[in-house]
């Protein structure tokens, strides 16, 4: 058992809790806090969506233990909150409301959208709201609600808590740990450069460029140039040598991950052809990623040329739960694909076409219909 302690609904709570108790199950069962309710209890249906340091979380995939000391807030935490009210009367006036079992965490997931996004349109309020699912309403009625508060939104008095990093603590038993205690910590396992991945999906692509080979290859080797081309990915700092330092963030709805870890890189000056193998976490999910990538640059025999890419990953903890291998190979080709043109937009000396980091229910759509065009043919 693990003694935690935290704050939910701005009530401090002391409970000793198994390590595999979710939050979802602490809150209903011990606290009798019903309003977060329990679907799918994979991470997928959304309605035990609710705030976590003023962030919205799945309350199913995350362990209490994890939460000590974190602002945990309910859907019955909203009562007196304006913004919450004036969801909750659109909700009702745009008929958002039939069985309600995905309605709190729905109204949660709205309440991030109008307090982090003031200019969402409609598609970007249905990419925000891919992580929860309805089976009444047909999302018309919630997404017009969400519209019908952005137009005239008041302040959220829930905002995101500053976060800093784990302080070592004493344990009942007089030792000293980080926590959360099996974070992932990319800095103490770099990975071995030639290393393989056991057990990883490996996919091959072709990347053209309208570039002639040398100039392609000057602009591969510039690090800094490639990192910044690839949406939500950023360096920590300049590379020390061959090394790498820096994370990668993704978002599908309200599920976001920021992967911090490290990477070597090498080149092959006579071949045109280089390596990149990493490893990284995300503390909050507790997620890891391993990634290992062989490239090359070869001419396309009318001018232009290309990067022939092969690349093996594996993805370890919940979020592994979304990496099914024709969904993450679709997300990819988003991802190559918005890679190539800030590439070549780069080579023109023009600004990056593709910024936002990866995420939303369009790219996965997306993927799932590239996916489907290539099953039939269409």
């Amino acid at each position: 058992m693990n003694a935690v302690t935290l704050r939910v609904n701005d009530r401090t709570v002391s409970a000793e809790v198994e390590p595999r108790t979710h939050l979802a199950d602490f809150l209903r069962e011990d606290q009798l806090l019903t309003g977060t309710h329990v679907g799918c209890e994979h991470g997928v249906c959304g309605a035990c969506t609710l705030m976590v340091d003023g962030r919205p979380v799945r309350s199913c995939l995350t362990f209490a233990a994890s939460c000590a000391d974190a602002e945990v807030r309910t859907i019955e935490s909203f009562d007196e909150d304006p913004l919450m009210g004036r969801l909750r009367a659109a909700f009702s006036r745009r008929h958002a409301l039939q069985c309600g079992f995905c309605t709190p965490g729905m109204l949660v997931t709205a309440y991030d959208i109008v307090r982090r996004l003031p200019d969402a349109d409609e598609v970007r309020i249905r990419e925000e709201l891919a992580g929860n699912l309805c089976r009444c309403t047909g999302y018309a009625g919630i997404v017009e609600a969400i519209r019908d508060v952005l137009a005239d939104p008041v302040p959220a008095a829930v905002q995101p808590i500053p976060r800093t990093g784990p302080e070592p603590r004493t344990v009942a038993s007089g030792r000293t740990r980080a926590d959360p205690p099996v974070a992932p910590d990319p800095a103490s396992r770099f990975p071995d450069p030639f290393g393989a991945i056991e057990d990883g999906v490996t996919l091959g692509r072709s990347i053209p460029f309208d570039l002639p080979p040398d100039r392609l290859w000057e602009l591969v080797k510039r690090i800094d140039a490639v990192v910044a081309c690839l949406p939500g990915a950023k360096l920590a700092g300049p590379p020390e040598g061959d090394v790498l330092d820096g994370t990668f963030m993704v978002a599908i709805g309200p599920i976001r991950a920021t992967f911090a870890g490290k990477a070597a890189v090498g080149f092959d000056e006579a071949a045109r052809s280089g390596t990149v193998r990493g490893r990284g976490g995300d503390t909050r999910s507790r997620s890891s990623a391993d990634g290992a990538m062989d490239f090359r640059v070869v001419p396309d025999g009318s001018g232009g040329s290309r990067v022939e890419v092969e690349l093996t990953y594996r993805l370890k903890g919940p979020l592994a739960q979304f990496g099914r291998p024709a969904i993450v190979s679709g997300v990819i080709d988003r991802l190559l694909s918005d890679f190539a043109a800030n590439f070549s937009a780069l080579a023109r000396g023009e600004p990056a076409a593709a910024a936002a980091p990866a995420g939303g229910i369009g790219l996965v759509l997306g993927a799932l219909l590239a996916r489907l065009r290539k099953t039939i043919g269409w």
